[in-house]
Parts: C-alpha cells; structure tokens; sequence
C-alpha cells in the first residue's frame, strides 16, 4: 500500500518537496496537472490535510465542486475519486481498462458517493484518470 509522502509535514508542501517526494513520477503530476487544466477546465487547486495520518492531498475542483484528490507518495501519486452512482455506472461502460472496472466495482461506498483510488505509475494510469474525470464532471 503506498503511504502519503507528507504523513509528518505539518506545513502545506512546497514545490520542491513535492519534486522530491515525487521523484520521476513528478512529470507525471505536473503533466496531468496541465491536462486536467487545458482539457477539464480545473485550475482552482487547494492543499489538505485531513488528519495527520492522511497526510497532504491536492483537491481539484471546478467552482465550489471537488472532483478529485492527489496524494504524493514515494516515487507515484495516488488519485482519489468520490463517484456517484450515475458516475459509477457511466464509469464501466466508457472504456476504461479491466483493472481500473475491477478497482471501481470492488471500491468502499460512502456517502459521498463510491471511493476509487489510482496508483499513478506511468502515463496509462493518466489516461484513465483523465476519463474518469470526464465522467465525474458529466455526471
């Protein structure tokens, strides 16, 4: 299980501590950053942390609307999504590789709606996190 890089940080992580816990992977972030901002329209951005536990997470949203989280960990990042169940079940039918359908159907319901969480280790766990924020925002 990844573990949030800034479990102990008490302060809102920098740029360079982001870089560092990142590592490689911080092409990763700041190039699905760029993507979710040119294709998704979601610039407004605001560092969390829930608990000192959780860690930091970076909350992506569009207006007043949270769509999803991004959590650091050593060398990858974690993506988290609160699905609903009109997102859910567009979710298994865009085209989604099997693993991520897999990761959604086994995913915790909450409240807030269903928990879908993605290790992002290359660029084929970007592209599924850019559908599945299609789908969050169209439903």
């Amino acid at each position: 299980m990844l573990q949030n890089a800034f479990i102990d940080k008490v302060e809102q992580p920098t740029d360079a501590d982001v870089a560092e816990a990142l590592g490689p992977a911080k092409a990763l972030w700041d190039q699905l950053l760029a993507d979710l901002a040119h294709e998704c329209d979601l610039t407004t951005q605001e560092w969390n942390s829930y608990s000192r536990k959780a860690g930091w997470s970076l909350r992506l949203k569009r207006q007043t609307r949270n769509i999803l989280y991004l959590s650091p960990c050593r060398g990858s990042f974690r993506v988290s999504f609160a699905l609903g169940d009109r997102a859910v079940e567009a979710a298994r039918h865009c085209g989604l590789p099997r693993p991520v359908i897999r990761t959604i159907d086994e995913a915790k319901r909450y409240a807030e709606g269903t928990a879908v969480r993605i290790d992002v280790k290359g660029h084929k766990d970007i592209a599924a996190v850019k559908k599945l924020t299609t789908v969050k925002l169209e439903n």
